[in-house]
């Protein structure tokens, strides 16, 4: 019995969440739809308490397995775990307003978050193909639901509908790809696959096997060619829901996609460096063309999203540690300068109606001032313009290109990044320089004024004391070679 508990002491925050989300069901359905708040309120707190576990059994520094060693629990994972329970406490705090007033969302909602999340926490964790696949699928089958969880409107439904046929392809390709490398390896254990490629030649069909997995994961981080849900999925799902996709799920993928990548497979990177190359190149030409057409927020930030992933994989692509490093500054400061953005498009209502044209922002800067600067630390920090946070993220990255000799990426990225600050701009420019057309409604909600300061100030003030962010980050890389 003893030993028992020790081989499962890693897990026990993920343990607790799932007990949690069980518990938060029964309060549902004892309380009924009345519960809606509570429930929220219950599932932030589970969050709170779930990375007081995880620095209690994690830790920096140590690395422990769990479940036969399908499980791993180290550094790597404790930073991307505290950034996606961050992402999806606000992303619940985010919707408690808008789930009030739209009647038809039930207490479900932050329940299946809560277990979004957990299944998030598995996928960081996976030193196994099939734990991967397992967290990968829990994650997913939560929010297929929540993109359709307006059943009663038909551009939720079509969401909902398209990701689960999309992301059941990709699922297929991601298992495809998983038989093929345990065929040529004998193995999906990541520490075995390691060593069994420790100086052997590389065969044809574990490089298959492996871009094959890489096409699954591409999907789940929407990068180029395996973007098409995106914009669809962001403009038809909730607002609150797409808030939610595009910040701890993309943590989570980007994260398991980098320890895929590393772990297993770190001893071939000639290998697998250059489908990396060619998926970040594709990300962020599209992300910066496709945006600067679209009139819909919602799109326009769908493409935004896929743009910034061609960023972060550029740190992959590098397959060093300051690569790594570099993936996680980027994503760590991305999602927090992206809830803050979708935290100022909740606040977009006209005489109570959600309202998503860019055109709706017009003007911004005469009735909604402060809500406007906001917005505008937001966008100049999206374009990578110094001294914002989103300089940094892409600072760190484009150095790491540099360092690893991958000239034309780097000059790619900045390329790419210039034509981009133009649909970021222009926002800009409508805010203060056109004249109002939709007066918003005002005052905005206590939660979304307290998201958008808070992310607001993070975003401004990050080159006073980038030193946490920086050296748990380096940590969390070291973490992932040395294992």
């Amino acid at each position: 019995m003893e030993a028992t508990t020790l081989v499962l002491m890693p897990a026990i925050p993920e343990i607790f969440l799932a007990c949690a989300g069980m518990a938060l069901l029964m309060v549902g359905v004892f309380i009924g739809d009345r519960s809606l708040r509570l429930v929220s309120w219950l599932a932030v707190g589970s969050f709170v308490i779930t990375a007081a576990l995880l620095y209690v059994f994690t830790g920096w520094g140590g690395r422990e397995l769990a479940f036969g060693g399908l499980f791993v629990a180290d550094s790597f994972a404790l930073f991307a775990k505290l950034f996606i329970l961050l992402g999806s406490a606000v992303a619940i705090i985010l919707s408690m307003d808008y789930l009030e007033r739209e009647h038809t969302v039930r207490f479900e909602y932050p329940i299946l978050i809560l277990f979004a999340t957990l299944g998030m926490m598995m996928m960081v964790s996976a030193n196994s193909l099939i734990s991967l696949y397992v967290g990968l699928e829990l994650q997913s089958l939560a929010l297929y639901v929540l993109a359709a969880i307006r059943r009663d409107t038909i551009r939720s439904t079509e969401a909902g509908l398209k990701y689960f046929v999309l992301g059941a392809l990709s699922s297929g390709m991601l298992l495809y790809g998983s038989s093929m490398i345990y065929g040529f390896t004998g193995s999906v254990d990541f520490t075995v696959l390691a060593n069994s490629l420790a100086g052997d030649e590389v065969s044809v069909g574990l490089i298959v096997g492996i871009v094959f997995l890489s096409v699954g994961l591409a999907f789940k981080v929407s990068a180029v060619p395996f973007h098409m849900w995106t914009p669809d999925v962001y403009e038809g799902a909730p607002t609150p829901v797409t808030a939610l996709f595009a910040s701890a799920p993309k943590f989570a993928a980007v994260v398991l996609f980098c320890r895929v990548m590393v772990e297993p497979f770190g001893n071939i990177v000639d290998q697998w460096q250059q489908i990396i190359v060619l998926i970040s190149i594709g990300s962020m030409v599209l992300g910066a063309l496709a945006a600067i057409n679209q009139t819909n927020i919602k799109r326009l930030m769908a493409y935004s999203s896929i743009g910034h992933m061609g960023y972060a994989l550029i740190g992959l692509a590098a397959g060093s540690e300051i690569g790594i490093r570099g993936v996680l500054i980027y994503m760590a400061i991305y999602i927090v300068m992206n809830l803050g953005t979708f935290a100022i498009i909740l606040c977009m209502r006209h005489q109570g109606r959600m309202v998503e044209g860019i055109s709706d922002l017009a003007g911004l800067s005469k009735t909604h001032p402060m809500m406007a600067v906001a917005l505008t630390i937001f966008m100049f920090s999206m374009a990578g313009i110094p001294p914002l946070a989103g300089f940094f993220g892409k600072l760190y990255v484009f150095l790491a290109a540099i360092e690893a000799q991958l000239y034309t990426l780097a000059v790619i990225g900045v390329v790419s990044s210039v034509v981009g600050a133009f649909y970021y701009l222009r926002i800009v420019k409508l805010m203060y320089f056109d004249e109002p057309v939709e007066i918003l409604d005002r005052p905005i909600p206590r939660e979304m004024g307290a998201v958008i300061t808070i992310s607001g100030l993070f975003t401004l003030l990050f080159f006073l004391w980038p030193a946490p962010i920086l050296n748990a980050a380096a940590q969390a890389a070291a973490s992932l070679f040395a294992g």
